[in-house]
């Protein structure tokens, strides 16, 4: 509904209610996808886009063609920026790039300069293992070819993503077999930034399989299968009071990268945080997940990962 402001100004065209629902059409058509908006935040303007395909061709289903769109948050002055690829949570079955709890993050993170890319993949039950795995390499390819044209220095994407997410953002850093598929390699990648991310075969991919959560298995489909002794540089974030086994999990992830001579591994234990907090909170302007994203993204940037082991 127009504001009282644009009443005043024109005073006769609202009498007429075929001129206002004119009106109310034209302003829906102004936030169309695709479309750059300045999304005020913080005191520091974005340039957002939305509802970005990021895969195409004859042979996409209806589903793909749904859910695989990413959305850019842009610092609007910032030129041959970082770029972080953000992977939302859900368990693989559930979640969306535009929940709140995700844009909040997304431009939270953009206030600090870099260029955030928002994901949708295909979920559980509708896809299976491992379609979301090979969207989120898809994602990474767009960004890579395109992030240019944005602003974006493509030798600084960056990948990353909460509980789900983190363990698409590891699978995708260490099984080479989805990038392959779009000519790349996981050095392609600038670093890896998992929060509470899953590194055992994810529990609804044991679910697809008809296994118990209580069925613990480490196979191809788990991040800690593929530790290498050669990957992009890691920031493994996680909460102390993260969900059962979760802390573990990437506590044990980053002894096993360690153990096979990984000298590239940060991590970041958040204490006082559960599985959810320890990424809701990154909306924060002095949350320590957010400030420890944003220092790793600037050191690696600067070409200082090798210092980054500890």
């Amino acid at each position: 509904m127009a504001s009282p402001a644009v009443y005043k100004m024109f005073p006769g065209f609202f009498k007429s209610k075929v001129m206002l629902c004119l009106f109310v059409a034209i302003l829906g058509c102004l936030a169309t996808a695709e479309t750059a908006r300045a999304a005020d935040v913080s005191g520091r303007k974005l340039k957002e886009l939305h509802d970005i395909s990021y895969k195409h061709g004859a042979a996409l289903t209806d589903y793909e063609k749904e859910r695989c769109k990413l959305d850019l948050y842009l610092p609007a002055d910032a030129t041959n920026c970082a770029t972080l690829v953000w992977f939302h949570g859900g368990a693989l079955s559930g979640g969306r790039k535009d929940d709140p709890f995700t844009v909040k993050i997304s431009r939270s993170l953009a206030q600090g300069r870099v260029a955030v890319v928002s994901v949708n993949y295909r979920l559980s039950p509708t896809a299976k293992y491992p379609a979301y795995i090979e969207d989120a390499a898809a994602a990474f390819a767009w960004v890579r070819k395109n992030i240019a044209t944005y602003g974006g220095d493509t030798t600084k994407v960056f990948v990353g993503g909460h509980s789900a997410g983190g363990y698409l953002t590891a699978l995708v850093g260490l099984d080479a077999r989805y990038l392959k598929v779009h000519g790349l390699s996981p050095d392609a990648i600038a670093g890896l930034i998992p929060v509470s991310g899953q590194m055992m075969t994810h529990y609804t991919i044991r679910a697809e399989r008809g296994l118990p959560k209580s069925v613990v298995i480490a196979d191809d489909g788990a991040p800690v299968y593929h530790a290498a002794k050669e990957t992009p540089p890691w920031l493994v974030v996680f909460a102390d009071k993260d969900m059962a086994t979760r802390a573990e999990e990437n506590v044990y992830f980053i002894s096993v990268l360690k153990a096979v001579g990984n000298q590239r591994v940060k991590h970041l234990q958040i204490d006082g945080r559960d599985h959810g907090s320890v990424a809701g909170k990154i909306a924060d302007a002095e949350d320590p997940a957010r400030l420890a994203i944003l220092a790793f993204i600037e050191e690696v940037s600067r070409g200082s990962a090798a210092k980054l082991s500890r």
